[in-house]
């Protein structure tokens, strides 16, 4: 049914909330290194049209009569236009599962840690929406997740989770940079120096990608683990 053994937990002062269950994250955690994937090759496919608009634009630059090179460095830019479009879709699928699997685990510690998490369950999910919010609160309420999901007599570093949210705010911050330099760049160096920058964002989102996809996994195997060893874990 759940997946996961339901079982009462040791005596807390603070009583579960109503409607918490254990239901194991495994499926969603297969889901999601499925997608990230995805995004991964998306990123990659964005990277070497990336480079064909690069080498377009030097050329156009180089070139005596660009009338000749006109249409190879329209074909370019419409293979990067595609190659975004491929990225919007494959970050959309992931978001979406990924917040299913992250309102799964939070409700799987209200159940492991009765009243050891900081965020509520409405605020945990809505944060990832709320301006300024987004870049502290969810990472507090991961933390807090992976505290409840680790066997009570022995607590790890959290530097997996560290590392997954310093890149995926450096990813969100620089990308935006770069989007907003090549929607405002007109000359062919403007061009130029502006895609690399997107190409570079593509490589730190491979980066925040594959942190995300370790720290989905490790944190389904605390709590699938966390579960099966029974109350006293």
């Amino acid at each position: 049914m759940s997946g996961m053994p339901v079982y009462p937990q040791s005596p807390v002062p603070v009583p579960v909330h109503p409607g918490a269950y254990l239901k194991s994250p495994v499926g969603l955690a297969k889901a999601l290194t499925v997608l990230f994937g995805v995004v991964i090759a998306a990123d990659l496919l964005s990277l070497w049209a990336g480079t064909g608009v690069y080498s377009a634009a030097g050329d156009l630059a180089a070139a005596e009569s660009v009338d000749e090179l006109l249409g190879a460095a329209d074909s370019a830019d419409l293979l990067y236009g595609l190659t975004g479009l491929a990225q919007f879709g494959a970050r959309i699928a992931v978001t979406v599962v990924f917040l299913v699997w992250f309102y799964r685990v939070r409700v799987n510690a209200e159940v492991f840690e009765p009243g050891t998490q900081s965020k509520g369950r409405t605020w945990a999910m809505w944060s990832w929406f709320v301006p300024f919010a987004n870049l502290v609160v969810p990472r507090r309420a991961a933390s807090d997740i992976w505290g409840a999901s680790e066997p009570t007599d022995r607590r790890s570093s959290q530097g997996l989770l560290n590392s997954w949210w310093v890149f995926f705010v450096l990813t969100m911050f620089f990308e935006r940079y770069a989007s907003r330099a090549y929607s405002k760049a007109e000359t062919l160096d403007e061009i130029r120096s502006s895609v690399k920058l997107l190409m570079a964002s593509d490589v730190l989102d491979i980066a925040a990608a594959v942190l995300a996809v370790l720290f989905v996994r490790r944190l389904t195997a605390l709590q699938t683990e966390k579960a099966l060893r029974g109350p006293a874990a």
